[in-house]
């Protein structure tokens, strides 16, 4: 069996991963099965220059706040702000303390440097503004978003004035105070306000739909398409507030979806762009469905590869990532009936892996799934096999920087 996974397996190169696909993805989803580990990010990072250079790939977007991420991809593109700067503010669920991370912002700023505009490569956050512990205020990306249109079109067309936004907004804290996530009675989403902000922004994103004909003259292509993503984000948020509020037992199950939908829709929106590489949990990425359990229940729901495959059909393309050993993580060497003890026999420290291929040769054995001991590693359902277009498998992790909480 290991000769047989073995004429499948070469190295992490872009062609080796192209040569798994019918064509080139306009989105190629790299996931992996933990966070904190910079010897992913790593191999994610030397993938991602392979993509620019070999197979012009312009956009890597990771699992981070898709606003917190403008400032990011402004330091890469115009060198606007310093690497100190964006390393601690451009970031979520503290990826800003990775070396790693570091490091790919260096290089995209210095492969950027000199380039003219159409080939200066772009970084993108594609995550709702949300942590484990709660939401953001909607406040950032409704009021960006009726800036962007009160200085462009005529008064008269719009729902609202800044005033009437920052009275109903009220005070930040109300809408991210932590107790909220566990406690919906601490919510403010269902309050009178929070649905005269819907009626709001629903009404401002279709003043941006309907003036788009206009504001994509006047006004460059980039700003344009940051009011959509302040668009987005605001109904967004106003909606997961909403359910944050919600009391039925379907609340963690809608707010799990909610946010899935909300990274969708900007993957689908950066899709339009051209090429780009997307970077967060197998369980984000995959095409099958997303489980977990909180607060010992089980929840299941679509997450955004499932939603933006749909989609995008052959153009969403995902590789997920395998791990033999997490040993400071209590994840030792995995059992050989299971896939990662499959893989773990092969010779390679890392290597790509025809996942599909792999699947029919494992038809009659039917693995074993791995179970972890570290609740925040999670191992491949043998399963979903055949739903992925390439494993990409790295042998042992070493201890690294601190673990992001995304």
């Amino acid at each position: 069996m290991v000769s047989d996974i073995k004429d499948t397996a070469h190295a992490v190169e872009a062609a080796a991963v192209m040569r798994l696909l019918p064509g080139r993805p306009r989105l190629l989803a790299l996931g992996e099965p933990t966070h904190g580990e910079d010897t992913l990010l790593e191999v994610r990072n030397e993938l991602f220059r392979q993509l620019v250079e070999r197979e012009g790939y312009r956009t890597i977007a990771i699992e981070s706040d898709c606003l917190l991420g403008l400032a990011v991809d402004d330091y890469v593109t115009t060198g606007t702000g310093t690497l100190d700067e964006v390393m601690e503010r451009g970031f979520s669920h503290g990826w800003g303390a990775s070396a790693a991370n570091r490091e790919l912002v260096r290089w995209m700023r210095a492969h950027n440097d000199g380039r003219p505009a159409p080939e200066r490569i772009r970084f993108a956050g594609f995550d709702g503004p949300l942590e484990i512990t709660g939401a953001e205020s909607p406040r950032w990306a409704l009021t960006a978003l009726h800036r962007y249109l009160s200085a462009r079109v005529d008064t008269g067309l719009l729902p609202c004035t800044a005033e009437t936004l920052d009275r109903l907004l009220g005070a930040d804290d109300r809408w991210t105070n932590p107790a909220a996530m566990m406690d919906p009675a601490w919510s403010v989403g269902q309050s009178a306000e929070a649905r005269e902000l819907r009626l709001l922004a629903d009404d401002l994103v279709a003043l941006l739909d309907e003036q788009t004909p206009h504001l994509i003259t006047a006004t460059p292509w980039d700003d344009w398409d940051r009011a959509r993503l302040y668009g987005r984000t605001a109904t967004g948020l106003l909606r997961y507030h909403h359910w944050m509020a919600d009391t039925s037992p379907a609340r963690m199950t809608r707010l799990a979806g909610l946010r899935d939908r909300m990274m969708a829709d900007n993957l689908l929106a950066l899709a339009e762009r051209g090429p780009a590489l997307i970077h967060a949990h197998n369980g984000h990425l995959q095409r099958a469905k997303s489980t977990t359990r909180m607060s010992g229940l089980p929840l299941e729901w679509w997450g955004a590869g499932a939603l933006v495959s749909t989609r995008l059909g052959a153009e969403y393309a995902f590789l997920a990532t395998v791990l033999g050993t997490i040993r400071h993580r209590g994840v030792d060497a995995p059992p050989p009936d299971t896939v990662e003890g499959l893989l773990y026999a092969l010779p390679e420290d890392r290597c790509v892996v025809d996942a599909p291929r792999l699947a029919t040769a494992l038809a009659d054995r039917r693995p074993a799934p791995r179970v972890s001991p570290y609740y925040g590693y999670s191992p491949i359902d043998p399963a979903h096999l055949a739903g992925i277009d390439g494993i990409v498998f790295v042998k042992d992790i070493p201890r690294s920087g601190p673990p992001a909480t995304a």
